[in-house]
């Protein structure tokens, strides 16, 4: 057995403080925790692992125990960590990013995801980018041009077509109307 808890639907720094309150009130000791990851000082009884796993369900959030699940879920979460909680490289290379993060084949990684979650890799990445887009419009702070450079689109055309084939609206569309219509990360 590892110390590392893998865990389903940490998708915010909020979901951080949520687990790490309830390792504590569970007096679980942990050396570091993460978006999706907990590594604990020491390796869990059953009684601790399912007293933890019912807290934790209580909250939102899933043990995850089967290592093909572990991976899909390290991969959505290098996305929403990249896409809405970092200033990634504007030369970022997804299949390059994950290998290095995961220690797998790309290949092996895309199409694992692909066979559980019904939609590839890819189109996870540019679901995750148009919810940021979403995001950044209801802020209404940036220009769509500031958009599309913050999330390095090659062109607001380029960003606008995306968007347009993902919502069926244009981003203008997207900020007139009444109802926003945006998703959790964790719906994504």
């Amino acid at each position: 057995m590892s110390n590392t808890i893998y865990i389903k639907n940490m998708v915010c720094p909020r979901c951080i403080s949520t687990v790490s309150r309830v390792l504590r009130d569970l007096n679980l000791e942990f050396k570091a925790i993460k978006l999706g990851e907990v590594e604990l000082v020491s390796i869990l009884e059953e009684t601790e692992r399912n007293a933890l796993a019912e807290k934790l369900q209580d909250s939102g959030f899933n043990i995850i125990n089967d290592r093909k699940a572990q991976l899909i879920e390290q991969m959505k979460t290098l996305v929403v960590e990249k896409v809405h909680h970092s200033n990634q490289e504007p030369d970022l290379k997804w299949a390059d990013t994950v290998t290095g993060e995961l220690n797998l084949d790309y290949k092996y990684l895309s199409s694992l995801f692909s066979s559980v979650e019904s939609i590839t890799f890819e189109q996870y990445i540019i679901n995750q980018k148009i919810e940021r887009v979403k995001e950044l419009i209801v802020y209404d702070e940036l220009t769509l041009s500031e958009i599309a450079f913050q999330l390095h689109y090659s062109s607001v055309a380029y960003l606008s077509n995306q968007f347009k084939k993902v919502t069926g609206m244009t981003p203008t569309q997207f900020k007139k109307s009444v109802d926003k219509n945006r998703k959790s990360l964790d719906e994504i």
